[in-house]
């Protein structure tokens, strides 16, 4: 994939979160908006790589991962980002919320109403996590 395609399909996941959110659906919607943060982290990563350059076998092996504090790292925002959640309390509780997200969940059923809310206000709101990756991809 390259980082238009993972741009486009971390706003289609938040679009897909918000429908299942609103029928009620808690499992796949906190799956989907979490991976809609990996696929704008993936995005930020694939912006790294300049078109016809080879690009960096380390980056390449570490970039394949749902591991969204991974992903922050490797796609070069780690300090940036530390440094905007240190000055902004809101973005810091949403990633605290955000960073253990799994893809794992995929097999879970037992999550709640307040979970799969909380975590799409995490990643969508104001001070959510993927208004601050947009800014980055």
């Amino acid at each position: 994939m390259n980082r238009q395609q993972f741009k486009d399909v971390a706003r289609l996941r938040v679009v897909e979160a918000r429908v299942l959110l609103d029928a009620g659906q808690w499992a796949g919607a906190y799956y989907l908006i979490g991976y809609a943060v990996e696929c704008g982290l993936k995005a930020c990563v694939a912006k790294q790589v300049k078109q016809y350059d080879f690009p960096d076998r380390k980056v390449a092996a570490e970039a394949f991962t749902h591991d969204l504090e991974k992903l922050m790292r490797v796609a070069g925002s780690a300090p940036e980002f530390d440094g905007d959640r240190k000055a902004n309390q809101a973005l810091d509780l949403s990633w605290g919320i955000v960073k253990d997200w799994s893809e794992a969940v995929r097999y879970e059923v037992g999550i709640t109403a307040a979970q799969a809310w909380g975590l799409y206000s995490a990643c969508t709101g104001k001070d959510g996590i993927l208004p601050w990756v947009k800014r980055k991809w």
